[in-house]
């Protein structure tokens, strides 16, 4: 400081300026910008097989899969169909969450130049493993239960093109019952009700856009096991079994929270009576158009 003053001093005695220290400078402050959408993710690019493609594409045939919204049942179902010397129904596998990156732009131009882009590439993993399981389970299908498969279902149909679905429905308000009463904590009836109401859309869609299903109920399988296990065994050309009704006790290692229903119910070894049926003023207007397609309102 003092020698600014002196500087000052000299400065202003032969010019008459002063040096003046800078002010300093702040800096701009960014612009408040709203944040951007995430982006969806485009469909990979894949090819479907023909029928004379599926021997060297695909190791399953004529895999099952359960197009069902969340908490409409589809563990007791998969524990029922698992229970049958033929059916292998292990628990929610998430497959279409398995993707397949590139280290590489040479090791995309290699598979480009095999027909192999980044979809078809994801199929073979698919298929993989799901051959997998059902290879050590020793039966001769699978079954696959995940209820998010339900918003990919043209994808999965064009993976399998033998594939064989079964539609499972259940009541919309005892789904955002349920759905609710899973984590009470996590999301209010109201906000439960919305996100099942996603699920139950995306199965719909599935019933409309894939031909020659099996549609088969909730309230039923609860209400006649036996006859609801034997018209979907008609539909998949193989025998009834009476084992499936009584399919075991399950323990903490074959009922996992996340994978599937795991609570008391589902680990008695046996179907319990489901819930009663909300009445017609229990239908919060959310659900009512999907009750009505589904015949559970008038």
């Amino acid at each position: 400081m003092s020698l600014m003053r002196n500087l000052n001093r000299a400065l202003t005695a032969t010019t008459g300026l002063q040096v003046r220290r800078a002010a300093p400078v702040t800096p701009a402050q960014p612009k408040a910008t709203a944040p951007k959408p995430a982006a969806k993710k485009p469909t990979p690019v894949y090819r479907r097989p023909g029928p004379d493609d599926l021997a060297t594409d695909r190791l399953l045939r004529q895999p099952v899969f359960i197009m069902s919204p969340v908490r409409s049942g589809s563990t007791l179902l998969r524990m029922l169909l698992n229970a049958h010397s033929r059916l292998h129904s292990p628990h929610e596998l998430h497959i279409r969450r398995l993707e397949v990156g590139y280290g590489s732009k040479l090791s995309q131009k290699a598979m480009s130049a095999l027909d192999l882009e980044r979809g078809d590439l994801e199929h073979l993993l698919w298929d993989r493993v799901m051959h997998r399981e059902l290879v050590k389970s020793g039966k001769d299908f699978i079954v696959e239960k995940t209820p998010s498969n339900a918003f990919v279902h043209e994808r999965i149909r064009d993976c399998w093109p033998d594939a064989r679905f079964v539609f499972l429905l259940r009541h919309p308000v005892s789904i955002a019952q349920s759905w609710h009463e899973g984590d009470p904590g996590k999301r209010s009836y109201e906000e439960a009700a919305a996100d099942a109401l996603r699920y139950m859309k995306a199965v719909e869609r599935a019933r409309k856009g894939l031909t020659g299903g099996h549609t088969v109920r909730y309230e039923d399988i609860t209400a006649d096991p036996e006859k609801e296990m034997r018209a979907l065994c008609a539909f998949l050309d193989i025998d009834f079994e009476p084992a499936m009704l009584d399919y075991g006790k399950k323990d903490d290692t074959q009922v996992v929270k996340g994978l599937g229903d795991w609570r008391d119910k589902i680990r008695t070894g046996t179907v319990q009576a489901g819930r009663a049926l909300p009445t017609e003023d229990e239908i919060p207007e959310l659900l009512r158009p999907m009750c009505q397609a589904w015949g559970y309102s008038k």
